[in-house]
């Protein structure tokens, strides 16, 4: 299989053509390296080849399960592949190998993709950009002097650049959603306790979830069917539903209540081709039959931010402490990354009772926003603050950090904290041709309903064959 063909079809679309013959894994995988060789040397999306692992796997798999002989790229954080090492971004933990499988990874497998490489992601996934000092910058299919955001930047620019159509991500503060917006791509953050993080407990107080990248709705959506199995011990627990995510993107959303802001919710305002977009989607929407109002977005945000800091905080300390008793000699300041110390030197100081009290900022956060969705089924407003930036202009002016991360990503970390469902939708582009995605909330646990908006708002506006001019 060529590329210009393989690039015509979703994860879905491809494993179609594996069970009717017409194309085999073997095929797939190598157009997959082939496409990987040709553009990653311009953009650095991945960052551990694995391609013999992934040729011998096509030699000894019998093919099966729903995404059966399919590409697919691990983040280089979060879901762990045995044998393999999991960075996380850091040369703190660049040399460690996995001991097994998550079970995210594992059920991967059993759907059939074929596991061929791990993609680029900043230190512990702290930054809404892919520049680790370790892995290099990631860059975007779009324009490479531009960030694909992060921190799953690695994973969206590769299924921008075309090496595969979907591949793994997470997202504790916008990791899926700022990079959807920033490649163009659809990018659905699932509820809390949706997507399991075994064998081990959670992420950020509950805060991070895994689930993909994809430049179709059906794929996410036959993705989380794939990975939406609660295990034994989850801190957080969704039933999984009756119906699958795939079936919702084909059905009628219905008449729903949308509201909508321009409003950047921790930051001074968005970009105004950003604002415009909110807009345009608002008219987009409300000529779909839907209802839609102006609101205000509930909340104490600065207190929420500041839970969310210490609980932050404490994780990445309680990280590094346990990798210093490992090694035997505690990690020093040269070991990690400038924001990564100066994290965990904020953890350090954080009490047992203030980590409570951060917990108890982000619950009353939660109970404040889920008011207004006893009012809108679902709330509309601009994934990033602007589309992409520069590369390096988040590092470049340490005393500028905060207030040009917030000026970034001022309205994506709220969903983690709250708990909800967000997807980011690629429905405008900028002037001078980068995406801009439109992130759509959800109530607690209601993927469904976000899907069959989402699969309406694709046909209304199909983004699948825009694609980077890599």
């Amino acid at each position: 299989m060529d590329f210009e063909d393989y690039r015509k079809h979703d994860a879905v679309g491809l494993a179609g053509l594996v069970s009717k013959g017409e194309v085999s894994p073997p095929e797939l995988l190598e157009t997959a390296v082939a496409r990987m060789a040709q553009v990653d040397p311009k953009i650095n999306a991945v960052t551990l080849d694995l391609t013999e692992w992934g040729r011998q796997d096509v030699k000894r798999h019998i093919w099966g399960g729903p995404l059966a002989g399919v590409p697919f790229l691990l983040k280089d954080l979060g879901a762990q592949l045995a044998g393999a090492p999991t960075s996380s971004g850091s040369a703190v933990f660049r040399d460690q190998l996995a001991p097994a499988d998550s079970a995210i990874t594992k059920a991967y497998k059993e759907a059939g993709l074929v596991i061929f490489g791990k993609t680029n992601t900043p230190e512990f996934g702290l930054m809404p950009v892919t520049e680790s000092t370790l892995l290099g910058p990631c860059r975007n299919p779009w324009d490479v002097t531009r960030t694909p955001g992060g921190s799953s930047g690695g994973a969206a620019a590769a299924v921008a650049a075309g090496i595969v159509p979907a591949a793994h991500a997470s997202d504790g503060g916008g990791s899926i959603r700022t990079p959807a917006s920033a490649c163009g791509l659809f990018g659905m953050k699932p509820s809390r306790g949706r997507v399991s993080f075994s064998p081990t407990g959670e992420g950020w107080g509950g805060a991070s979830i895994q689930h993909a990248v994809t430049r179709s709705v059906r794929d996410s959506a036959v993705l989380l069917d794939i990975v939406c199995e609660p295990q034994p011990g989850d801190p957080y627990f969704i039933a999984k539903p009756e119906r699958s995510f795939a079936s919702e993107v084909e059905r009628d959303p219905g008449k729903l209540a949308i509201g909508f802001t321009t409003a950047a919710l921790a930051s001074d305002g968005l970009d105004p081709e950003c604002a415009a977009a909110v807009l345009d989607a608002a008219r987009l929407c409300e000529s779909l039959g839907h209802i839609v109002e102006e609101v205000t977005v509930p909340g104490d945000l600065a207190a929420m931010q500041r839970g969310a800091g210490d609980v932050i905080g404490a994780s990445i300390a309680a990280t590094l402490e346990a990798e210093g008793e490992r090694r035997g000699r505690p990690v020093s300041e040269s070991d990690v990354e400038f924001l990564t110390w100066a994290t965990y030197q904020r953890g350090k100081q954080v009490s047992g009772a203030n980590y409570v009290r951060g917990l108890a900022a982000i619950h009353a956060y939660g109970r404040a926003v889920a008011g207004l969705f006893e009012r809108y089924d679902v709330v509309l407003m601009s994934t990033l603050g602007s589309p992409a930036i520069p590369v390096g202009h988040l590092t470049e002016d340490v005393r500028q950090y905060t207030q040009r991360l917030f000026a970034f990503m001022p309205n994506t970390q709220a969903f983690n904290n709250t708990g909800q469902p967000a997807m980011s939708v690629p429905l405008a582009w900028s002037k001078g041709g980068l995406p801009i995605g439109l992130q759509f909330v959800g109530r607690m646990g209601e993927e469904a309903g976000l899907f069959r908006l989402a699969g309406q708002l694709e046909k209304a506006r199909p983004w699948f064959d825009r694609v980077a001019p890599l």
